[in-house]
């Protein structure tokens, strides 16, 4: 019988094309079920054949657990102090082993082991066939749409399937079985079955992959995409860059009448798309991205990481786009919150700016409005630039001789210290739940505990806009946080 095993082994190994050991694996699996079968209780069965004689034993085990772990599975587990009584040097993570007398093989059920074999071959084969597949280092999926599995297409390249969730379809296309499919590998996840391969056609890395297809310049590093936003199967938007002075990156992605940029269009179901010039100038890449729009002015604002672009009322709607497809896609492609707005906007905005900081100095630094005025003319907005902006530049100012720059900075300082310490005595009076609430900073305590909000419940009750007003963070932020601030009164009705 142990002759008959080993060539059993051998043959299968052939046959199959995977190694000894797997299929040596794949029979003391079906011999450790048999086994398992005689015993009542979630029992851990061993069996080990060895490799050169046939011969096979079979051990009992029990994984050596903490003591302070307790036993979930009894059948299977033994404490640390149990099994030092019979090991004395074992230690947690280690098995205890019985031998147990064995199954014989001719006892098995004949169904129950072969389908055990077969399917550790099959996964034996199926890894073979992935880790091929993968050392090949291609990143574009190319297959035949095989079915349909919950919504999701299986794609199948040679013997090797990749899964296309619908979430990462384009949306409105149309795929049927037979179909020629391209997609981006984005993950392997081998926890999957059947298709372990997760494809999408609407990452914005798929585009950038197709350029590099079409476009020999990318592959050669004489061009480089530095970043793509996506409305799939509509709009998109691309970044390139030359890093050599003779090749014009936007002309050489087009191709000689449009046949590169066609080429991926019509790959990605007539998706639009915009190259736009990288810079490295933030203010110049948003005004490019924001094409075909002309723009009039632009702001920047470095602390929120937005701008404030004005454009003329012609200009508008182009730079808005359908549904704020233009501006969305131009905020993806280069990082920055974008406000789009018109001249009287913008105007608007700058006076009602003004009129902030004029009422600060007025009311901070115990000045005048005339004071007031030539400080924000000098470009000052806080008492921190007008307290620690070097001396030289504030004696710069024809209106201000040192005596009052000396008398400014003196009272800017005074008044920083005033609000932090009362800022300090509001955050002090902000309850510990709130405190300890996740994702609540030490900055967004403050301005919460400035805005009368002291507790865990007076979060929860706020509004999203009320909370956006108070920390000046996005709807979808603020959204996340009152959700956390009300989990405590789920979890009461619970």
């Amino acid at each position: 019988m142990n002759r008959e095993l080993l060539m059993l082994v051998e043959a299968i190994s052939r046959e199959k094309n995977v190694e000894r050991d797997v299929v040596f694996g794949a029979v003391e699996s079906a011999l450790a079920q048999a086994t398992k079968k005689l015993y009542e209780g979630e029992v851990d069965i061993r069996v080990a054949i060895d490799r050169d004689s046939g011969n096979y034993e079979t051990f009992r085990r029990w994984l050596v657990v903490p003591d302070d772990a307790g036993l979930q599975n009894p059948d299977a587990e033994e404490l640390l102090m149990d099994a030092q009584e019979r090991i004395a040097d074992i230690e947690v993570g280690e098995y205890i082993e019985e031998s147990v007398e064995s199954v014989p093989i001719g006892r098995i059920g004949a169904m129950a082991a072969k389908q055990v074999i077969l399917q550790k071959i099959r996964d034996a084969e199926r890894e073979m066939l992935l880790n091929d597949f993968m050392s090949r280092g291609e990143k574009i999926f190319t297959g035949t749409v095989k079915r349909m599995d919950k919504g999701d297409i299986i794609v199948e390249s040679g013997r090797v399937e990749g899964r296309l969730r619908r979430s990462e379809m384009i949306p409105k296309e149309n795929l049927r079985n037979g179909d020629r499919v391209r997609a981006m590998i984005m993950e392997v996840d081998l926890t999957l079955r059947g298709a372990p391969i997760i494809l999408s056609r609407s990452a914005p890395e798929f585009m950038i992959e197709l350029f590099r297809n079409e476009v020999p310049e990318i592959e050669q590093g004489l061009l480089e995409i530095k970043s793509c936003a996506r409305d799939p199967g509509s709009r998109a938007k691309i970044a390139v860059l030359s890093h050599d002075k003779r090749v014009d990156p936007i002309g050489t992605c087009v191709g000689v009448r449009g046949t590169r940029v066609n080429a991926v269009t019509n790959e990605l179901a007539g998706e639009r798309v915009d190259i736009v010039l990288w810079s490295e100038d933030p203010a110049q890449f948003v005004i490019g991205a924001l094409a075909p729009a002309n723009v009039s002015s632009i702001v920047v604002d470095e602390e929120k990481h937005a701008m404030d672009v004005v454009v003329d009322e012609e200009n508008l709607a182009i730079a808005i786009g359908r549904g704020g497809q233009n501006v969305r896609l131009a905020s993806d492609l280069t990082g920055w919150k974008i406000n789009i707005m018109d001249a009287a906007e913008s105007a608007q905005k700058q006076a009602n700016e003004t009129d902030a900081a004029r009422k600060l100095f007025m009311e901070k630094l115990d000045v005048d409005e005339e004071i007031a005025d030539i400080l924000i003319q000098e470009g000052f907005t806080s008492l921190e630039e007008v307290a620690y902006v070097p001396l030289q530049e504030m004696l710069e100012i024809e209106s201000f001789d040192e005596d009052t720059v000396n008398e400014l900075r003196a009272r800017a300082k005074d008044a920083l210290l005033t609000m932090e310490i009362a800022r300090e005595e509001s955050v002090e009076s902000v309850s510990q739940d709130l405190r300890d609430l996740e994702g609540l900073t030490p900055d967004l305590i403050a301005k919460l505990a400035a805005g009368g909000v002291h507790t865990r419940d007076d979060l929860a009750d706020l509004a999203i806009d009320e909370l956006t007003e108070l920390t000046g963070q996005s709807a979808e932020d603020a959204k996340a946080l009152i959700m956390k601030a009300r989990e405590h009164w789920f979890a009461g009705q619970e």
